[in-house]
C-alpha cells in the first residue's frame, strides 16, 4: 500500500469510528426512550429490556453503517480540499478517479456486513423482537396483575385483583376475578391462590373463597361458598407468534413469493446494499466545495442526500407493496438515476464536461464591406 492510500485509509478509519460511535449512540437513546416507555406502559417485559434494545441495534445497524461510511469519506475530503491537500495531489497528477481504488478498499468490508445485515440479520432480528413481544402479550392473566392494581385480562373479559404475591410469582393472596359473559356476570374471590397445570392447561387454583354468580337480565343471584377451587386461566395451544411479515421473512423466502409487499421488502433490502455503493461514490464528489463556504455545507448535503436517498427507498417499498410500481420499475427509477447521476458527475469532474459543449452555438455573422 502506497503513501497515498495509506494516509487517506488512517483518516478514513478514525472519521468512520467516531461517527459510527456517535450515531449508535443517538440511535440506541431513542430506543431505550421508546422501549421504556412502552414497558412503563405494560407493552414490554421491564427485565428484557436490555435485550429488545440489543435486537433492534442488529436491525437498524445497516443504515448506520451506511451513513457512518458515507459522513466519513465526505468528512476526510472535505477537511483535504479545505487544507489544499487535494490540489497538492492533483499537481501530482492525481484526478479524482484515482481516489476511487483507495475508497473501495476502506468501504468494500462496510458494505459486506451491510448487505449481510439487510439480507439476514434484519429478518431475524424482527422475529426475536416479535417473539419477544407476542410472548409477554400471551402470558398468563396471573402473571399480568400488580399486587394493587387492577388488571384486565388477555381475553378482555375478566378483570384481576390480588393484595400481594408470595415469593413465587405463582402464588397470591386476597384473589378478586370479575368476568363478563353475555348478560351474566361472575364474581370470585378467594383468600389465597396459586397456578396449576391440569391435562397441559393452566388452571388458578383458589382456596377459600366464594363465587357469586349474577344475571343482570333476570335479576337472579346465585352465591356458592368453596375451600379448593380450579379457574380456568390460560387455555392450552395458545398461538405465541403472530402472523408472519414481510419483515420476518427471509431473504431467500423474499425471493421464492410474488406477494407485492414481499417484493417490497425484497426492494429495500437490496436496494440498501446497493444504496450504500451509491453513496460511498457520491461522497468524493459532495466533499468538494468552495472553501470559503467551510466543511459544514458538506456535511449538510450528505445529510440531505442520504435522507432523500433513504426516503426513496421507503417509498418505493410502499409503492411496490401497494401494486403501483413494479420490482424492476422502481430498481431503475430509485437506483438507476442515482447511479448516472453518480457516472455524469464523474466524468464531468474527469473531462470537464458541461452541456453547453455539445450544443452548437450560432456563428456570428460579420458585416460584409463593399
Amino acid at each position: 500500500m502506497t503513501i497515498f492510500q495509506k494516509s487517506i485509509h488512517k483518516e478514513l478509519l478514525k472519521n468512520f469510528g467516531g461517527s459510527t460511535v456517535i450515531l449508535f449512540t443517538i440511535v440506541m437513546t431513542i430506543m431505550l426512550i421508546r422501549i421504556l416507555g412502552q414497558a412503563s406502559k405494560g407493552q414490554a417485559d421491564p427485565s428484557e429490556v436490555i435485550l429488545l434494545i440489543a435486537l433492534n441495534g442488529v436491525g437498524n445497524a445497516g443504515p448506520i453503517l451506511t451513513l457512518s461510511m458515507f459522513v466519513a469519506i465526505v468528512y476526510t475530503f472535505s477537511r483535504m480540499y479545505l487544507d489544499s491537500e487535494m490540489i497538492i495531489w492533483f499537481s501530482s497528477g492525481l484526478s479524482v478517479s484515482r481516489f476511487l481504488k483507495p475508497i473501495w478498499q476502506f468501504c468494500w468490508p462496510v458494505v459486506l456486513i451491510v448487505g449481510l445485515l439487510a439480507l439476514f440479520a434484519w429478518p431475524w432480528s424482527n422475529t426475536q423482537t416479535q417473539y419477544l413481544k407476542d410472548r409477554f402479550e400471551k402470558r398468563s392473566d396471573i402473571e399480568r396483575v400488580a399486587p394493587g392494581q387492577f388488571q384486565e385480562s388477555a381475553s378482555n373479559q375478566m378483570v384481576f385483583f390480588i393484595e400481594k404475591k408470595k415469593n413465587n410469582n405463582d402464588q397470591a393472596t386476597s384473589v378478586f376475578i370479575s368476568k363478563m359473559d353475555g348478560d351474566t356476570e361472575t364474581i370470585t374471590t378467594a383468600k389465597s391462590g396459586n397456578v396449576e397445570f391440569l391435562k397441559n392447561d393452566k388452571f388458578l387454583h383458589l382456596y377459600q373463597g366464594q363465587q357469586t354468580i349474577l344475571n343482570h337480565t333476570t335479576g337472579e343471584v346465585r352465591q356458592t361458598e368453596f375451600e379448593s377451587f380450579n379457574y380456568l386461566i390460560d387455555p392450552a395451544k395458545r398461538q405465541m407468534l403472530t402472523t408472519m411479515q414481510s419483515q420476518m421473512l427471509s431473504t431467500l423466502e423474499l425471493l421464492k413469493s410474488s406477494e407485492p409487499i414481499n417484493r417490497g421488502e425484497l426492494f429495500w433490502r437490496l436496494g440498501l446494499l446497493i444504496a450504500a455503493i451509491n453513496l460511498a461514490l457520491l461522497a468524493v464528489q459532495l466533499a468538494s466545495v468552495n472553501p470559503r463556504v467551510g466543511r459544514s455545507y458538506s456535511l449538510a448535503m450528505a445529510m440531505l442526500c442520504f435522507m432523500g436517498y433513504y426516503n426513496m427507498l421507503t417509498i418505493g417499498k410502499r409503492l411496490i407493496a401497494d401494486g403501483t410500481s413494479s420490482f424492476g420499475g422502481m430498481m431503475l427509477t430509485v437506483h438507476g438515476t442515482a447511479t448516472v447521476i453518480v457516472i455524469v458527475w464523474y466524468l464531468h469532474t474527469e473531462f470537464n464536461l458541461h452541456w453547453r459543449r455539445f450544443v452548437s452555438s450560432p456563428t456570428p455573422q460579420h458585416p460584409s464591406v463593399h
